[in-house]
């Protein structure tokens, strides 16, 4: 049993973790962690079904200079809003993805699809362990789940992917799901995201006929390898998952202990 999909046109990898099995054989609460997309391309259709949900606090992992140029969040009731910019300048796929999704100009990317945007996407994933932002935001993150008064928790980065994935490895890890069910979780994301993939390629070739969809796709896809680089990275670091989350974000057993009393059936 996994957790229910958000049937959102407008974040169609919206989706509650509810229901995977976590430590002791204790599921995760439904309706409490719900990773998305960016909201700003929700449909009136969509609003609804967020209302329903009725999220308390939703936490955007954009960066400024993101939110800035993409359609404001469309948001139901007054939920408490968080932003923890998990962002590095010195990265270009970070902005790479976000002017893929909003159809700007890609020109200035050339060198980026040119080096192999597959390897810098993983090693955007090792990033996520080591990068200052990154230690902080997730860190900060897992640390709002704990508190009762920000559940149903929403999360979302631009495409719900990358930023939204590893901080969805680090909540279900803490949470004792065995890493075969996080894979296929991270894994979703493709057939989830799959029509608007081909929506947003098309769109892409009409701009730019002669574009190279290879150097394209590793941006609007989980891969494997991806999460396989920020798991070598934990394992380069710190040892263990354990110590990643111990050391490396600085997660206490009060916080871990805490979070599975307030997720966990």
């Amino acid at each position: 049993m996994t957790g229910r999909d958000w049937e959102m046109v407008g974040a169609p990898n919206a989706r509650d973790l509810g229901g995977l099995v976590g430590a002791d054989g204790r599921r995760v609460r439904a309706g409490r962690l719900i990773r998305t997309p960016a909201l700003g391309r929700l449909t009136d259709e969509d609003l609804p079904v967020l209302a329903k949900l009725g999220p308390a606090c939703v936490l955007d992992l954009r960066d400024g200079s993101e939110i800035a140029v993409a359609p404001a969040d469309r948001i139901v009731g007054e939920p408490r809003m968080v932003h923890l910019p998990v962002h590095d300048p010195e990265h270009p796929v970070f902005t790479y993805v976000s002017a893929v999704l909003l159809g700007h100009d890609l020109d200035s990317y050339a060198e980026l699809a040119r080096q192999g945007t597959a390897g810098a996407m993983a090693e955007i994933y090792r990033w996520f362990v080591t990068g200052a932002s990154a230690r902080v935001g997730f860190a900060e993150a897992v640390r709002l789940a704990t508190r009762p008064e920000n559940l149903p928790l929403v999360y979302h980065c631009s495409a719900g992917k990358d930023r939204t994935g590893w901080l969805t490895v680090i909540l279900l890890t803490a949470l004792g799901v065995d890493e075969a069910t996080i894979r296929a979780e991270y894994l979703r994301n493709n057939q989830l995201t799959d029509s608007l993939r081909a929506v947003i390629i098309e769109a892409m070739r009409r701009r730019q006929p002669e574009l190279d969809v290879d150097a394209v796709l590793p941006v609007l896809e989980v891969r494997p390898e991806y999460l396989d680089a920020g798991y070598q990275e934990v394992r380069r670091v710190h040892g263990s998952f354990d110590g990643y989350l111990r050391d490396g974000l600085g997660l206490t057993d009060e916080i871990l202990t805490g979070l599975r009393a307030q997720l966990l059936e």
